[in-house]
């Protein structure tokens, strides 16, 4: 019901958003050349991997150590201000990579590093939306976010997912936590550090321990 549902949702978001699409991807031709979309590896259900669609919102690289900030155009900030660089999504969601609301996807990366706990993220296919999304986005902790990924994991049901449809409606009418400060989500989950090898105690031998004392009495 679900599955069908998201169908439903993209085939009409999609047929509303074609013409403004348009005019998006005629706005990046023109200023930034192509490709008009950008293309990302990410992980989704049970961690399958799959390509997420974006509208290109940053000009190419001019020397290989070019931070990003300094490359997001002025019609890419506009897209990523009102969200619309996630518009090429919808067809995600037509292809059933991606569902409306989830978990946002992230990085296989990023993924190798989850706690067997923070693999619940990956139980439901990633969203457009998502709890985490509507309570703080980027302005909180991936530890945070992940949390809260999960309480809706466990909490899911139909009168939620119209909450987060009507907290998204109005986080889009006035955008906020759209990007961290310095544009680096803090607190992201690493490994432990393994602990380093402690060296083996020197096991002596009797004969080794009188011909120790015998060596040092000569």
């Amino acid at each position: 019901m679900k599955r069908g549902g998201d169908l439903a949702v993209a085939v009409l978001a999609g047929i509303i958003a074609v013409p403004l699409g348009l005019v998006i991807a005629l706005l990046i031709r023109c200023t930034m050349g192509g490709p008009v979309i950008f293309r990302q590896t990410r992980s989704g259900r049970h961690g399958r991997e799959f390509e997420i669609l974006k509208f290109r919102t940053m000009r190419d690289m001019r020397h290989a150590d070019e931070p990003d900030a300094p490359r997001i155009t002025r019609i890419g900030a506009l897209l990523r201000k009102t969200s619309l660089d996630e518009l090429p999504q919808l067809w995600n969601v037509a292809r059933g990579d991606m569902a409306v609301i989830g978990p946002r996807p992230t990085l296989p990366e990023q993924v190798v590093h989850y706690s067997p706990r923070q693999r619940g993220r990956l139980d439901i296919r990633p969203g457009l939306t998502g709890w985490a999304q509507v309570r703080g986005r980027n302005s909180i902790t991936w530890p945070e976010r992940i949390e809260l990924d999960l309480w809706y994991i466990a909490n899911r049901s139909l009168l939620l997912d119209l909450r987060i449809l009507a907290l998204t409606a109005k986080i889009l009418l006035r955008p906020t936590g759209i990007t961290a400060p310095g544009g680096v989500n803090p607190g992201f989950p690493v490994p432990a550090a393994e602990p380093l090898p402690q060296p083996q105690a020197r096991i002596v031998l009797p004969r080794q321990r009188v011909a120790t004392e015998q060596a040092h009495q000569s």
